[in-house]
């Protein structure tokens, strides 16, 4: 599944296939039928974050301040001045392992996307989920059982929730997060950026996002040549 998250991340920025109709067909079939999402969805979520990564209320990815997490220096210190303290942000280093990784894809994006889905009337992706959604319950259920099956399906999304929020965070959250200052485009994507190490298991490990600043610069390059 976490693999499958990255593969469709290539076909969603059209890295794919030289003809962009091509990518988003199977872009369709991979978020859809491989993994139970809607690539309308993950479009909507995912431009946003490209458009002003980093860029609090703009990019989706850093909504989570300040809810739980007291995220960038500019925007902690607003929060300190205010005195607004939904949670102790001085031990968030302790308690980001218990909510965000865990939490983020079986209790939030699972329900979320059928509401994202229904809300906007986007019926061919809910069609496409539907498929997900039955293979994996023709094909586990006479092995497991209903309880079986559901303990399974939490379990997988559990631990492909811990990859994910890891390989998704580690390559931003430790840059530069404020406001919206409508930098030029070249500047906003490289101070929100960073790079992890290149090695065979990072590149696997992370679908080559380990190269963050070369895919936020060149968001249509295929992932392999992020190195050169």
């Amino acid at each position: 599944q976490a693999q499958a998250g990255w593969l469709q991340h290539d076909f969603g920025h059209l890295s794919v296939f030289s003809k962009s109709r091509w990518n988003h067909w199977v872009h369709k079939f991979v978020i859809g039928h491989l993994k139970g999402a809607p690539a309308s969805w993950w479009n909507h979520l995912h431009f946003q974050h490209h458009a002003k990564p980093n860029c609090f209320r703009k990019d989706p990815d850093v909504n989570m301040h300040p809810l739980f997490f007291a995220l960038g220096k500019t925007l902690s210190v607003e929060l300190g001045a205010q005195k607004k303290k939904f949670m102790p942000y001085n031990h968030q280093h302790k308690y980001f392992f218990i909510i965000g990784p865990p939490a983020l894809v079986p209790l939030y994006f699972q329900w979320y996307i059928f509401y994202f889905v229904v809300q906007r009337k986007q019926w061919v992706d809910l069609a496409w989920m539907l498929t997900f959604y039955i293979r994996f319950f023709l094909t586990y259920l006479p092995l497991l059982g209903v309880q079986g099956v559901l303990g399974l399906h939490l379990l997988v999304r559990f631990i492909e929730s811990n990859w994910f929020v890891w390989v998704t965070q580690m390559n931003h959250i430790p840059m530069h997060i404020d406001y919206d200052k409508n930098v030029d485009w070249f500047s906003t994507q490289l101070q929100a950026t960073c790079n992890v190490h290149q090695s065979f298991f990072n590149d696997w490990f992370s679908g080559h996002l380990n190269f963050q600043i070369e895919h936020h610069l060149f968001p249509t390059m295929p992932r392999h040549n992020y190195w050169k």
